[in-house]
């Protein structure tokens, strides 16, 4: 089954958000620490250090352990995220076609699309009013 999603927002503003998310993306890229960059500051210090009181091995893979703990920390999160997103595209699926009636009574009607949007989904109905999906809803 197929989701309608609305868009409110003309092309040549759609495409200028999406040059703008890639370009924050590319320079969010380059100034994180990524493994390969890591390594290289690593092999740094360990060049530059005293002769005379060099740094242990242990030290250096802790540092490597704390580095890889926390790529995986953020491998998780992302990998979370893509799953929160699925979620909420497939509650918003099975809103399409039913009727929902607003917490306080005061809307009511056939759910024609729906739009998924930064705070959450909003079902659009076949009345011309839209309600945000959430707690309180009556959905038949």
């Amino acid at each position: 089954m197929s989701v309608p999603v609305t868009n409110t927002a003309n092309t040549s503003a759609t495409d200028a958000a999406l040059k703008a998310q890639a370009a924050k993306k590319k320079a969010e890229s380059s100034t994180t620490v990524n493994y390969d960059n890591f390594l290289r500051l690593l092999l740094a210090q360990m060049k530059n250090q005293d002769p005379t009181a060099p740094m242990k091995s242990t030290e250096y893979m802790g540092q490597l352990a704390t580095f890889s703990q926390v790529e995986q920390s953020v491998n998780a999160n992302s990998k979370l995220d893509s799953l929160l997103k699925s979620t909420t595209l497939t509650q918003a699926q099975g809103l399409v076609g039913r009727t929902i009636t607003s917490a306080d009574d005061k809307i009511s009607g056939k759910v024609t699309s729906v739009q998924v949007t930064d705070t959450g989904v909003v079902a659009h109905l076949n009345t011309g009013d839209d309600i945000p999906y959430g707690s309180g809803l009556k959905i038949s």
